[in-house]
């Protein structure tokens, strides 16, 4: 996907007297918006009605413009879809309010999204949309976005963005894209292709063509750019690579490597697991200079490090402790500390970009599964369990994760799924084969 700029402005075209309806309404009662917390909270109905185009009606692009929009908030599990066949008719204009006591007559709608695509005379097309509050009568959000009309999707991703941010407080994630493992071909004979989509499945491209095994891609939190692992000649060798641009560099051949590097939070360095004289510790490397700090030592197996927000500490796996176990240690390896007492063994951490949760693997009595935990171990909870569950990588906002599930037996298959840290709404990301390795993308501006 080449880099397409979408400029994002309040609507200047809002009507004095529709200002005027909103100052009225907002007197009625106060603005709808969900509170999120550790529990299962229930779905929000919204409807989402097909955008009306230029002349005034809706068209085949209006509705593919709010079925995104609709899968996107639906996919979160705090809302639900509310069919719009009755509602469609109340709201028969952009410009004009709907007629809300019939709304609520019809429907259990609680939030309400109308829309307009138009097209400006550059060949560019402006998407224009109201998020309105059906109890109180008042519009909440009202945005406009401007860019090619093949950019649409990422429009109706950036809508659904400011309409979640809007009802829960907290920033979207639906703008992004997760590179991922592309599987093909019998289990012990895997071709594996580096590949990117948007994070609902959406737009596939190949990275890599399938001539050498890539493993573990890990995204930056400030850029399109990935680390990734490629086996040439039977020796790994670290690639970082701009998704956007294509353009990619060696950052080292480093034998011994299975995992490849982590970014740092402002992106300026990766912390990463080499095998040396047979121990296995973890180090850290400017990206400008290519300098490369020892962090651990000893005779144990340490691996699988991960940054927290701020820089400050990491947090690894090892077996200094005789098992399977996941360490906090400071950004420059000191002071480590255990924080994972649990039944089992555990792997792939990865810190909340929230700094409030650690994400896992957890292998106990046979099955893998992910869970969360705080930085300090405290509140372990599993949200998920099979044969093969496995890499948990988060959205930009902390609030979902993203995993890989292998299917057992000589046939098993590997498939993406994500699950709300909440508990519960866990769904399938469609690719089009078996995936693995997910690494979520920040936000595309």
């Amino acid at each position: 996907m080449t880099r397409t700029l979408l400029r994002l402005s309040l609507l200047a075209f809002l009507m004095p007297a529709l200002l005027a309806f909103s100052e009225r309404a907002v007197a009625q009662s106060a603005p709808l918006k969900l509170t999120l917390d550790q529990g299962i909270v229930e779905p929000l109905p919204v409807s989402v009605l097909d955008f009306f185009s230029g002349n005034g009606r809706p068209d085949q692009l209006g509705s593919q413009i709010a079925q995104v929009i609709e899968a996107d908030l639906a996919s979160t599990g705090l809302f639900r879809a509310v069919p719009d066949a009755a509602v469609a008719p109340l709201a028969p204009s952009f410009i004009s309010p709907p007629r809300f006591s019939d709304v609520r007559a019809v429907s259990n709608a609680v939030a309400l999204v109308t829309g307009e695509t138009t097209q400006a005379g550059d060949g560019r097309m402006t998407l224009k949309f109201r998020l309105w509050d059906v109890v109180s009568q008042q519009q909440l959000a009202g945005f406009q976005y401007t860019a090619d009309p093949g950019a649409w999707r990422r429009m109706a991703h950036r809508t659904a963005d400011a309409i979640y941010e809007r009802l829960t407080g907290e920033p979207g994630y639906f703008e992004t894209r997760v590179v991922f493992i592309d599987e093909q071909g019998p289990k012990d004979k895997r071709v594996k292709r580096l590949a990117v989509m948007d994070y609902d499945g959406a737009n596939v491209e190949y990275l890599t063509g399938g001539n050498s095994l890539v493993l573990t891609p890990r995204y930056s939190p400030r850029s399109q750019e990935v680390t990734y692992i490629t086996y040439r000649d039977g020796l790994p060798r670290v690639y970082l690579l701009d998704v956007e641009t294509r353009r990619q560099e060696i950052l080292g051949r480093f034998p011994g490597m299975t995992f490849a590097p982590r970014f740092s939070p402002n992106g300026t360095s990766v912390v990463m697991s080499l095998a040396k004289g047979g121990t296995t510790d973890i180090y850290q490397m400017d990206l400008a200079s290519r300098q490369v700090q020892q962090l651990t030592r000893g005779s144990s197996i340490n691996t699988a490090p991960s940054y927290s927000p701020d820089g400050a500490r990491i947090v690894f796996e090892s077996d200094r402790g005789g098992s399977q176990q996941l360490y906090v240690m400071g950004g420059d390896g000191r002071n480590p500390r255990r924080i994972s007492f649990g039944d089992g063994r555990y792997a792939s951490p990865v810190w909340s970009p929230r700094g409030d949760l650690i994400a896992f693997t957890k292998i106990t009595k046979g099955s893998f599964g992910i869970g969360v935990m705080a930085p300090d171990g405290s509140g372990e909870r599993m949200l998920t369990s099979s044969f093969l569950d496995d890499s948990p990588t988060w959205s930009p906002n902390g609030r979902r994760l993203m995993f890989y599930r292998e299917t057992s037996g000589e046939n098993g298959q590997s498939a993406l799924y994500t699950v709300d840290v909440r508990g519960g709404s866990e769904q399938r990301v469609r690719t089009p084969g078996p995936a693995s390795d997910p690494a979520w993308g920040p936000l595309m501006r």
